[in-house]
């Protein structure tokens, strides 16, 4: 198969960059020193965070919406995520109609987002097939041009725009690691860059819980749970466009398990101090899942998005603290006797730890009457530090149980 053969051409990302251009903000691409040191790459990251919906979808939506025919009634598209927001946000800007459908139960916050860019959205649907077949019906019945978050050319040919720019600025990049879902971003970039240097290697990733692409160019089965911290990337049939141009021009798919996509949001954040979603360190945890692959080559990353729910961050950060060993649950069985709980505080102040919750149990306890248990949650340095605090507890004649972390 000839890339003539497939849905788009270099030219096409081409002229979608100068199409779009002064419209999106041209994302910076910068070298992680801190991130090349960990995984023994040269690490470069695309901080396609820093666009106005924080998501690099705003391309391939403004380069669909500018190619809409005069007289166009409007645009619809079935989305509860990046898709809605950047082609509300540019149907908007531009005096086009936009109707996003979302299932019903779509979080609030999302709803009025979507919303406040211009949108009309309307909630339909139990589930998201059934959104998009009631956008699809919603188009017919008012005229509207749907617009496809991945498989459509035009689509396809704006994400690319992400690698242009990227091999613009770091034209020697031996690998780029880019994220899949639908396939749209991964198919824009593979196009522009194998045309650019052919050589270069071009590594999707998936996650565990939806393997739909590489299980559809591998001629696979390999399951999935279907729940995923990586919501941008949680599609179940990947795109008819996006899956030729993945099986002609992506090298290899890898599937990363979801406790390293939550390790990798956690460890942006704290490295590079930047939030992003799940499906925006999808790279970073291929990077550190599979370290061989990657060892002395010049990495690029796309950080897609970084649109997360406040709450599954605030989750993910504590659980990367109880994972690093800064937080531990402790276990204490000691005499209930006047004394004993002044006596364990003690000595976790000696040892320089921080008590964050304590839970004294009496009645639903399995061990004595003449004992107690105490739950404690401790803040330490690291997990030496919290082994430290668990020895010391010892030493002073308590028995202590540590839980297991994720």
């Amino acid at each position: 198969m000839s890339t003539q053969e497939l849905a788009i051409t270099p030219q096409d990302v081409l002229k979608a960059a100068k199409a779009i251009e002064g419209a999106v903000s041209r994302t910076p691409t910068k070298l992680s020193r801190t991130l090349s040191d960990i995984t023994s790459t040269e690490c470069y990251l695309k901080f396609e965070i820093f666009q106005f919906t924080a998501a690099y979808k705003e391309r391939g939506a403004l380069n669909r919406l500018l190619s809409l025919e005069e007289g166009a009634k409007g645009v619809i598209a079935a989305s509860a995520g990046n898709h809605a927001q950047g082609l509300s946000y540019h149907a908007s800007r531009l005096g086009i109609p936009a109707t996003i459908v979302m299932p019903e139960g779509t979080p609030f916050n999302k709803v009025k987002r979507t919303e406040e860019l211009g949108a009309r959205v309307v909630l339909t649907g139990k589930t998201f097939e059934q959104a998009t077949q009631a956008a699809y019906d919603l188009a017919d019945k008012e005229g509207l041009t749907y617009v496809h978050p991945f498989d459509d050319p035009k689509v396809m040919s704006g994400q690319g725009t992400v690698g242009l720019e990227m091999l613009e600025d770091i034209p020697d990049l031996d690998t780029l690691i880019v994220p899949i879902g639908g396939g749209g971003l991964v198919s824009g970039i593979a196009t522009i860059a194998k045309h650019i240097n052919p050589n270069i290697r071009i590594v999707g990733v998936q996650t565990e819980a939806f393997p739909a692409m590489k299980e559809t160019v591998e001629g696979l089965s390999l399951g999935g749970s279907n729940i995923t911290i990586a919501e941008g990337i949680a599609v179940k049939n990947p795109g008819m466009n996006t899956r030729k141009v993945a099986s002609e021009l992506v090298d290899e798919i890898l599937i990363v398990p979801e406790n390293r996509i939550e390790a990798a949001i956690v460890m942006m954040m704290e490295i590079e101090k930047v939030v992003v979603e799940g499906a925006g360190a999808i790279s970073l945890a291929a990077l550190l899942q599979y370290p061989g692959r990657f060892k002395g080559q010049k990495v690029g990353m796309v950080l897609t998005g970084g649109n997360i729910d406040s709450r599954l961050l605030a989750t993910a950060i504590m659980r990367g603290m109880a994972r690093d060993g800064r937080l531990s649950r402790l276990r204490i069985t000691m005499m209930d006797q006047p004394g004993m709980l002044a006596k364990v505080t003690e000595v976790v102040a000696e040892v320089g730890a921080n008590v964050l919750e304590l839970r004294h149990q009496r009645e639903f306890g399995a061990v004595s009457l003449k004992l107690t248990e105490m739950e404690l949650v401790v803040e330490a340095k690291d997990r030496a530090h919290a082994e430290q605090l668990v020895t010391a507890l010892e030493e002073a004649g308590f028995k202590v149980d540590a839980a297991k972390t994720v």
